[in-house]
């Protein structure tokens, strides 16, 4: 089903993505509608499927301590931080 709906655009921004949707041949619909598609579909910022360990900005390293291979440790640091930030 589709519904109708009244945005308030500002004029330029109104008369830009008119003229886009010319040039590409589609409606202004279809460019609006694309746009919030591409919205609600992005990640929210700072998220991320993988957490890597810290890196230390004096050196670019690794942290002292920090070895890539002790997965068991890696999560248990990840579970302090974690359990810090809920506190």
């Amino acid at each position: 089903m589709t519904e109708r709906t009244t945005v308030r655009l500002p004029d330029d921004l109104i008369r830009r993505a008119k003229r886009k949707a010319a040039v590409e041949g589609r409606s202004l619909t279809a460019l609006i509608e694309e746009g919030l598609r591409r919205v609600l579909n992005e990640r929210a910022p700072g998220k991320s499927d993988r957490i890597l360990p810290p890196v230390s900005t004096a050196t670019g390293g690794l942290m002292p301590g920090i070895d890539l291979n002790d997965t068991a440790a890696l999560q248990e640091m990840e579970d302090l931080d974690n359990a810090r930030r809920l506190k």
